[in-house]
């Protein structure tokens, strides 16, 4: 049986892969991000409308006014609405889809391993400290490439003025002033990759607390006199 120490620590290494797994579960579920911009018609160049995407990882609300011509708000699909329409945008968050359930799945494993070793002692194969680190450090790792993949579809492409375009009852319009504001949604992310590093830290130190205190055992061993350790 592991010592009262080990299974604290492990214990709370997988509470706290929980909890992120809690807050990223969350964050997947509400919005990421509120985009405006200036609206149009493209044959007289006046913007006095505006367009207000607020955008979730799954679907999302667009809010209209004078764009180009009256107010309305439409709820769309995110994937099915890119499709066939911003190949980068649908590439890009199919990808940060494809992640977030891979960071997922690499907590999960993280939290299994660890209450697995509060109650065992696997030290010598991957069910051991070992899997914690690699699980956990995956997760924070591709939570990382989250948060920059979603700023870049964001910003570096089309896909706020795709979602517009789609709903302007085939007026061709103009747009300008694109402007976005992340949300809590992806805030979320932030603490969950700073959590599944705790998850590390708390397995590190009791790793080498038990290490040190192992050397330490040695060290009388070592130092004593050859003659005295022949005996």
């Amino acid at each position: 049986m592991p010592s009262t120490k080990k299974t604290l620590h492990f214990i709370s290494s997988a509470l706290a892969t929980s909890i992120s797994v809690g807050l990223i579960g969350y964050g997947m579920s509400t919005k990421w991000v509120i985009t405006t911009m200036e609206c149009a018609q493209k044959a007289t160049g006046l913007y006095n409308g505006s367009a207000e995407i607020t955008l979730a990882l799954f679907d999302g609300i667009l809010e209209r006014s004078s764009c180009p011509l009256f107010g309305a708000t439409d709820r769309f699909q995110v994937i099915p609405t890119l499709a066939g329409r911003e190949v980068a945008s649908v590439v890009l968050h199919g990808l940060v889809l494809c992640l977030l359930a891979l960071c997922l799945l690499f907590s999960a494993c993280s939290i299994l391993i660890s209450l697995y070793n509060s109650v065992s002692n696997p030290y010598e194969t991957y069910m051991g400290p070992v899997g914690v680190y690699i699980c956990s450090s995956l997760s924070a790792c591709l939570s990382v490439i989250v948060l920059i993949l979603f700023v870049v579809n964001i910003s570096a492409t089309n896909m706020a003025e795709t979602f517009v375009e789609k709903y302007t009852e085939g007026v061709p319009v103009a747009l300008k002033g694109k402007a976005s504001v992340m949300q809590v949604g992806y805030y979320l992310v932030i603490p969950y990759t700073v959590l599944s590093l705790i998850a590390i830290a708390l397995i590190y130190t009791y790793e080498h607390a038990a290490y040190t205190r192992k050397k330490e055992q040695q060290k009388p061993t070592e130092d004593a006199p050859m003659d005295l350790t022949m005996y």
